[in-house]
């Protein structure tokens, strides 16, 4: 069974950084697509970025710009460093392997 366990959420003021861990209990390298999603107060989970085994990337545009995820294949980690952070990047960041497996979250809150 995967397991997936974020860490690196916090509070933070608009303008600062985060970067969110996501430790998987496997590997994450052969074929599989690592992805961040978040879930703001009201709202629905929404993509935030996602990673290929090729290392191909995908950004929702929201964050384009101003987060980048990144992997290391040898500690089977993702991670999500976040920067100019906005009131808006408020919410709760999960970590996902092919939208099958799910961490149990890291919650983000920016202060404006």
């Amino acid at each position: 069974q995967v397991r997936l366990l974020e860490s690196g959420g916090g509070l933070v003021q608009a303008g600062g950084s985060l970067r969110l861990s996501c430790v998987a209990s496997v590997s994450i390298f052969s074929g599989n697509v690592m992805g961040w999603y978040r879930r703001a107060p009201g709202k629905q989970r929404e993509l935030v970025a996602t990673i290929r085994s090729d290392g191909g990337t995908i950004y929702a545009d929201s964050v384009k710009g101003r987060f980048t995820i990144s992997r290391d294949t040898a500690k089977n980690t993702v991670y999500l460093q976040m920067n100019s952070l906005k009131f808006d990047d408020t919410a709760i960041y999960y970590c996902t392997r092919d939208n099958v497996y799910w961490g149990q979250g890291t919650q983000v809150t920016v202060s404006s």
